[in-house]
């Protein structure tokens, strides 16, 4: 009785599965998928989408909205993707030199949250930033000034060369209220359960809030939408 009950669970379970998928994958109304239970969208959309990345939170949005963070990209752009930058990180600046013809256009706002990770220069680099008289005109003239080097594709264990330059040097003694604001987004990247740089948000074609660790090129289009 007790392997029959079980048969009959697991027959179940995937019957009510079967039919979430095909709810999700109709052109079902938007009240209707949103009945489905988020675990099993965050599946179902992770498995039709391997940049889908994992499901997010409107208070992990609320949350990036309140921290401190630094504008790339007009106020008006219509899609906003939050980044966990470290200054130090080639694959972040990789990011930076990929993402510039959304930005450009005007079709996305980065907002780059700044944390100081990778090497002892990081959270001197990121204060820097911070404390800059334009953070948002400081940080493009840090990216820009390795673009072209950066449009070529990194290889692994490439080490950034920015920062050789002298165009930000870090902070020797950081602020009290800077290094708070650095800690808090480090802790903020930590509850989303987010490693490494960089670590992109965003809302996908659905408004839902999606998370991920790194930013390929390939994943471009689910993150910054159509360009």
């Amino acid at each position: 009785m007790t392997r029959t009950k079980s048969l009959m669970v697991f027959i179940l379970t995937w019957l009510v599965l079967g039919a979430a998928a095909i709810l999700l994958a109709s052109h079902a109304p938007t009240f209707v998928k949103d009945a489905v239970p988020d675990f099993i969208k965050n599946a179902y959309y992770v498995a039709t989408n391997r940049f889908a990345g994992k499901l997010g939170s409107e208070s992990d949005w609320k949350l990036l909205e309140q921290s401190r963070w630094i504008a790339d990209g007009s106020d008006q752009a219509p899609r906003v993707v939050y980044v966990f930058t470290d200054l130090n990180c080639p694959y972040c600046e990789q990011f930076w030199v990929d993402a510039r013809p959304w930005v450009n256009a005007g079709k996305v706002q980065l907002r780059h949250v700044v944390v100081g990770i990778l090497s002892p220069s990081s959270p001197g680099k990121a204060a820097a930033l911070l404390v800059a008289p334009d953070p948002s005109a400081a940080l493009a003239d840090f990216e820009s000034h390795t673009e072209t080097a950066a449009s070529q594709a990194l290889p692994t264990g490439r080490s950034s060369s920015r920062g050789s330059s002298g165009v930000l040097t870090p902070l020797q003694v950081i602020p009290p209220e800077i290094q708070s604001q650095l800690d808090s987004n480090r802790t903020l990247m930590k509850t989303d359960g987010l490693s490494g740089t960089p670590a992109v948000v965003w809302r996908n074609k659905r408004e839902e809030v999606r998370m991920r660790a790194g930013a390929p090129n390939a994943a471009l289009a689910e993150i910054l939408g159509p360009l």
